[in-house]
């Protein structure tokens, strides 16, 4: 079983590229199949419902790119400037570090900011959306297709299975753990970005926008996501905006943070996953350096649907215990 897995995972590893799209469109799939399933109770036909949800979908994705794009050549443009606010700002303090028993100056530490680096990760993740708007098409393409073969799934994994009834309830189990678990993390960070964001226009923070797409995106990532997505703008607040405006943005974050991630995800989705939390937090480690940010991204529906393939098989089941929060329900 590990001998087969180091065989799969390699390979997955080498065909990154073309895993890695694939991987996405399935997990868009999971997201948008509620919707294709809501109309159809509303007796939309169910071609009609891909149409218009893919349709909704690129719309949606092309705007919000497109936005992003323009933020982010703005944040480019000014980042040069950034090198003389940071040593004006470190100026200020200089009484600080005369006080303080600090070796280095202001001037010195203000050396070693180079706003080249920033500018050069910027850059690349322009390139990246850029490249990533013209494969929008294909990969809804693959979302939609994958949408409209749902109904067939059923029969296909009575046909592949030695035991059709287990077969399908593993499945069956599988896309709905997933399916909830994605939903309702989208949901939680649409409305987390959507706080952030309000949060920074309030406050009158600069690319409040950049800050509140990558709160949205940074919410599926267990554990750190939010933190890591916290960091630059209260860095820019207190660089920039005041010591009194960072301390608010920090308690606006904690707030956040803790009214999401610590009260109403854990209660939504509560003990369902079936996961333990270091499994969560290696899983996020282990599908990062797999597939890159999507790995990420969606380490822990990855682990879910590895758990529950691994549960039916002799040797599978041990590799499973150890995933899971407890004893498995057979």
């Amino acid at each position: 079983m590990m001998a087969m897995l180091v065989v799969i995972f390699a390979g997955i590893k080498s065909a990154a590229d073309i895993i890695v799209p694939f991987i996405l469109a399935l997990f868009l799939a999971f997201v948008l199949n509620p919707l294709i399933v809501l109309l159809g109770k509303w007796r939309v036909p169910r071609a009609l419902a891909v149409l218009l949800v893919a349709t909704l979908a690129v719309c949606l994705m092309v705007f919000l790119t497109t936005k992003l794009l323009m933020t982010l050549n703005e944040f480019a443009r000014t980042l040069p400037q950034y090198r003389g606010l940071i040593a004006a700002k470190l100026v200020e303090v200089d009484t600080w570090f005369h006080w303080s028993e600090f070796s280095l100056t202001p001037e010195q530490l203000a050396g070693y900011i180079d706003p080249a680096v920033m500018l050069n990760l910027v850059s690349k993740l322009i390139s990246y959306l850029s490249n990533a708007m013209a494969g929008l098409f294909l990969l809804l393409m693959t979302v939609a297709f994958m949408l409209l073969e749902v109904p067939q799934l059923p029969y296909k994994v009575q046909q592949m299975s030695e035991d059709p009834g287990k077969g399908m309830a593993n499945v069956q189990r599988a896309l709905d753990s997933v399916t909830r678990y994605l939903v309702i993390k989208t949901l939680i960070s649409v409305v987390t970005g959507l706080a952030v964001w309000a949060l920074l226009a309030v406050m009158g923070i600069r690319f409040a926008f950049l800050w509140g797409m990558l709160a949205f995106a940074l919410n599926y990532i267990p554990n750190i996501g939010s933190f890591i997505a916290a960091i630059p703008p209260i860095i820019q607040a207190f660089l920039f905006n005041g010591i009194s405006d960072g301390l608010i943005l920090t308690g606006g974050y904690i707030l956040i943070n803790l009214l999401f991630g610590s009260i109403i995800d854990p209660k939504i989705l509560g003990r369902g996953l079936g996961l333990s939390t270091l499994v969560v937090f290696v899983s996020l480690i282990f599908w990062g350096w797999l597939m890159g940010p999507v790995g990420m991204l969606l380490s822990v529906p990855l682990t879910i649907v590895l758990k529950i393939a691994l549960e039916p098989t002799a040797a599978g089941h041990k590799i499973a215990v150890l995933l899971g929060d407890g004893p498995l329900k057979r």
